[in-house]
């Protein structure tokens, strides 16, 4: 893993990672060529946009309790902000965000 901005890491097989406010984890896309789902991005590490959306699911706290859904982080990441949408399950839903700084 290496950095390329505060915002973005770089991962092996052209996938770049950003760190999600709403799951309090990181989340992947893949961009340019390669194999598996790809993204269209920017190039701007600074102020990253991804199309189209992304689409997290993921066994959350809660998953399976009670005939309780998997957890669901759905945003656009647009300039530099990820506006996360009403389908969320975390508290972030409906909100827009900037793209926090990964910590060193």
């Amino acid at each position: 893993m290496a950095a390329i901005s505060k915002k973005l890491r770089s991962l092996e097989g052209g996938r770049l990672m950003f760190w999600c406010p709403g799951c309090d984890g990181a989340h992947q896309v893949g961009v340019g060529e390669g194999v598996g789902p790809r993204w269209g991005y920017n190039g701007n590490p600074v102020a990253p946009t991804f199309t189209p959306s992304v689409l997290v699911t993921y066994n959350g706290p809660d998953a399976d309790i009670d005939g309780a859904p998997p957890a669901v982080c759905h945003s656009f990441v647009t300039d530099g902000r990820i506006q996360f949408l009403s389908d969320c399950t975390h508290a972030l839903a409906g909100q827009t965000v900037d793209i926090p700084d990964f910590d060193n």
